[in-house]
């Protein structure tokens, strides 16, 4: 037994964001490329350590996500994703990660800032394919956020932020197939949509069409937890197709 004083190990905190919008049909991700060492170059989520030991973890979310991309952060809901804290995901040392998600429609193109040489949106299905070269442990954090977001639009009334003020059940599909990255039956779809009550309400209105029936319109309901949920299918890959 020893009298040596028990002396705490050194661990840095740090945050990092998962930003997810639709950006022409197709789920994209922020990242920025870093500028400086470890991992100059590669891909990476904007975040960064806190500046001093009484700065607030989510202000600290805030404060990197304007700076590395000088997106208006007071426009995002940031929720906690989850803690990362694997010894070796750092070469700089013990490095704890808190991550935080936001999916929001309609975000702008970011401007790098800081230590980032680069921002800019990245197709979420090819960063997690493996084609980009990203930092520390950035992958896994992403597929924890899509999958996040996934499972929100099985329970929320999210997919409907992003769509326009009226639209058609075609339309709304198109955002759960983009954000569960598989296609869906029209007929099973629709059946489902119009099953959960509150989900979405008829707009009154109907848009024409060149040929055929007018597609009917509608608007996001008053129902924000969807019961029952819009659970996903088994998924089939859009790229290979049915």
């Amino acid at each position: 037994m020893t009298d040596d004083p028990w002396v705490p190990p050194v661990v840095l905190l740090a945050v990092d964001l998962v930003i997810l919008t639709l950006r022409d049909s197709r789920l994209h991700v922020l990242l920025v490329r870093r500028g400086v060492d470890p991992y100059k170059d590669a891909f990476a989520l904007p975040g960064g350590f806190l500046n001093h030991a009484g700065e607030d973890i989510t202000a600290a979310a805030h404060r990197e996500l304007s700076e590395e991309t000088d997106l208006d952060v007071e426009t995002l809901s940031l929720e906690q994703l989850g803690v990362y804290g694997d010894p070796g995901r750092d070469p700089r040392g013990r490095v704890v990660s808190v991550a935080y998600l936001a999916i929001a429609p309609s975000l702008p193109e970011p401007t790098a800032g800081t230590d980032a040489a680069d921002a800019g949106w990245q197709p979420a299905d090819h960063v997690l394919s493996g084609d980009l070269q990203l930092a520390f442990d950035h992958r896994r954090i992403i597929a924890d956020g899509v999958e996040r977001a996934r499972v929100k639009l099985e329970h929320s009334a999210l997919a409907t932020a992003f769509c326009g003020p009226t639209f058609t059940i075609t339309e709304l599909q198109n955002v759960y197939e983009a954000v569960w990255g598989i296609r869906l039956d029209p007929r099973n779809f629709y059946r489902k949509v119009q099953k959960t009550e509150g989900f979405i309400v008829p707009a009154g209105t109907a848009r024409k069409a060149v040929t055929g029936r007018p597609a009917r319109l509608y608007r996001a309901g008053p129902r924000t937890v969807l019961y029952p949920p819009m659970i996903r299918p088994a998924p089939v890959s859009i790229e290979g197709g049915e």
